[in-house]
């Protein structure tokens, strides 16, 4: 009679060290990237306020071309029937700011005092986009001066 040898089995697998090196790669990995991804995408929010803004103001001149004033009724700048102030801007399908009520100044004085007409409007952060301090509330007036409420000065508009 002859006798078949059976092969010992051999366990295959992972050491719980190997498993642990594992995790702790990954768990320094993300600690890196995470950072980094929620500062590129708050900055590519930012994009939609900038924009939102700027059609605002575009919105706003073209009232003033023809009425010689400006307002802060959006349905006469054309946002739309019942439309309010303060309005979301939607440009990348969720909301991350709103368009305040522009601050509107009339005309007033005469000869060298004269103060003509002005408007300042704002891009006020909402939701997760408050966490951005980096730039913040954004602002333009009439005269196209573009700041920001954090104070930077560059890396904003």
């Amino acid at each position: 009679m002859s006798h078949t040898r059976i092969p010992a089995l051999r366990h295959h697998g992972f050491t719980l060290i190997e498993l642990m090196i594992v995790v702790a790669v990954i768990t320094i990995l993300a600690a890196i990237a995470l950072p980094s991804y929620r500062s590129y995408v708050m900055k590519s929010r930012r994009t939609d306020a900038k924009n939102g803004l700027l059609d605002l103001a575009s919105r706003e001149e073209r009232y003033f071309s023809v009425n010689n004033t400006y307002t802060n009724d959006p349905t006469q700048l054309g946002y739309g029937a019942g439309s309010s102030f303060p309005l979301a801007i939607n440009a990348s399908g969720q909301s991350y700011y709103n368009l305040t009520a522009p601050t509107v100044t009339a005309a007033s004085g005469s000869g060298a005092t004269a103060v003509p007409p002005g408007f300042t409007a704002q891009a006020v952060p909402t939701g997760d986009q408050t966490a951005d301090t980096t730039c913040a509330t954004y602002q333009i007036d009439q005269l196209g001066t573009q700041t920001n409420s954090s104070g930077a000065t560059t890396g904003c508009w």
